[in-house]
């Protein structure tokens, strides 16, 4: 489960809606596993505002684009900029050794 509020990704979002509170929260759970696995940490730290800012921005794309497929248009899979914002936080394997 996500450390990251609901409420700052509602804020985030600009949402006053309770309605899709459990669906953000997947939205929030699965963005920061995704984070963690991009980073090859076992934990990633979302304290870090560019962490959560980037977690946040994936979750908020997830919800504002829920379909796979995006007519008339070439569709994003993940959000310019999150790559960028994990970048400094990714574990590094050089050789081969783990």
């Amino acid at each position: 489960m996500s450390v990251i509020p609901v409420a700052l990704l509602k804020a985030h979002l600009n949402l006053e809606h309770d309605l899709d509170d459990d669906l953000l929260t997947t939205y929030l759970d699965a963005a920061e596993q995704y984070a963690t696995r991009y980073t090859g940490s076992s934990y990633v730290n979302v304290n870090y505002p560019d962490i959560q800012l980037a977690v946040l921005m994936l979750a908020g794309f997830w919800y504002e684009n829920r379909e796979a497929a995006q007519a008339g248009s070439k569709a994003a899979v993940v959000p310019f900029g999150v790559h960028d914002l994990l970048q400094a936080h990714r574990k590094w394997n050089v050789g081969g050794a783990t």
